[in-house]
């Protein structure tokens, strides 16, 4: 199977899409009555504003780019290595989801405006359950995404470099985006955040322990033998 995956990264990215959506369908089906409620005072001084759904939308079309992007330009091993936080961690928050089922009230009581805007924050709230919120996905992938673009080299070339703060524009503004819309509490922005920083670490470790780099420096250390 991880020969396969090797050689069919874009194969492998269809099997986890089409397995996050399963999952989460369900959740959203059958876990519909939180065990924890999800609120801190901070939220309530957050004032609720529709245009933010703009940046929150466009976290869907950002993972796909980013993916397609670091696969077509940087090395096979800087796709796995976005690859290994970012699943792991939607699948870590699924399986919280289903141990500590949660949600939130925090959404307004009605949407005025008949603009675009609004239309598309009451369609959101038509499609997606104030449930399974924290840790926020949203935020999760956001980060993890952002911390990619600037440990990938093909981000070095000059023509490229100004992706790295548009990165950071894009992943704080979709953070926001989810506290404004009331789709999340700022804790699930926490708890997404060091979700991100934590797997983004652990990834790290394993790139490092795994490189070549890392046995020639055993090598070289290694006391000589007594003979």
């Amino acid at each position: 199977m991880r020969n396969w995956c090797a050689r069919h990264p874009i194969g492998f990215m269809a099997l986890y899409l089409v397995f996050y959506l399963i999952c989460f369908a369900l959740l959203e089906k059958y876990v519909t009555v939180p065990d924890l409620w999800v609120h801190c005072h901070l939220d309530d001084l957050i004032p609720f504003c529709k245009y933010a759904i703009v940046p929150y939308v466009m976290w869907f079309p950002w993972i796909p780019f980013t993916l397609f992007y670091i696969l077509w330009r940087a090395p096979r091993q800087d796709f796995w290595r976005l690859c290994l936080p970012l699943f792991t961690g939607m699948t870590l928050s699924l399986l919280f989801y289903l141990i500590v089922p949660n949600g939130l009230m925090l959404r307004p009581q009605s949407v005025p405006g008949t603009d675009i805007f609004a239309n598309a924050v009451r369609a959101l709230y038509s499609s997606d359950t104030p449930t399974n919120v924290c840790p926020s996905i949203h935020v999760f992938n956001s980060v993890t995404l952002m911390l990619a673009y600037y440990r990938c080299g093909c981000f070095d070339h000059p023509r490229r470099r100004w992706m790295r703060p548009a990165a950071t524009v894009l992943c704080l503004a979709i953070c926001a985006a989810t506290v404004l819309l009331k789709q999340h509490s700022v804790i699930d922005v926490v708890f997404g955040i060091l979700l991100a920083l934590a797997l983004d670490y652990a990834a790290a470790l394993m790139q490092y322990e795994t490189s070549p780099l890392r046995r020639r420096v055993d090598r070289k250390q290694r006391l000589p033998e007594w003979r």
